[in-house]
């Protein structure tokens, strides 16, 4: 993979990420602190999980060359109490993501990124594992917004994202 084949696969990464916006503008307030499928995350939890440990801590990792745990994940979560928190915090995660993947180029992703799981990858494998959490966790939320009654997007319906997150 070079920069400009990383560029392309970004982009795509952006359009994902409006639908994911999407979704978390569908969960009620009300169920964000709850399990709303037992075994699984609280919507909140999963946030903090895929939009900051995923997205934004990933992406930042392949830039430096590390990538380091995020902030513990239920402490994050207690302060995602509505949805325009749950919104701000993703908007944030992705501005940071977006930024540090603005700086990797063709060395980043040839070196070898040190990660906090006991293992090293080239920096080519972690745009892979970005995308398939990202891609798995998204997933999650579909389940979860049928389960609070609502209606998810069309995984595909890029037009309809936020600005910024569409075609193009």
């Amino acid at each position: 993979m070079d920069k400009s084949t990383l560029d392309g696969a970004w982009s795509h990464t952006r359009q994902k990420y409006g639908i994911y916006l999407r979704l978390l503008d569908l969960l009620p307030e009300d169920k964000l602190q709850e399990t709303v499928i037992p075994g699984m995350r609280t919507p909140a939890q999963l946030v903090a999980h895929t939009s900051g440990g995923i997205v934004r801590e990933v992406a930042k990792g392949l830039a430096t060359g590390e990538i380091k745990n995020a902030p513990p994940e239920d402490e994050v979560a207690a302060g995602l109490k509505t949805r325009d928190d749950v919104l701000a915090f993703a908007h944030s995660c992705w501005d940071e993501a977006n930024a540090a993947i603005d700086k990797v180029g063709d060395e980043q992703l040839g070196a070898t990124v040190q990660t906090p799981w006991g293992m090293s990858f080239p920096g080519t494998a972690c745009v892979h594992l970005l995308n398939d959490e990202f891609t798995h966790h998204r997933g999650q939320l579909y389940a979860y917004v049928r389960a609070c009654g609502a209606e998810p997007p069309f995984m595909w319906s890029f037009e309809d994202n936020p600005e910024g997150f569409g075609r193009g």
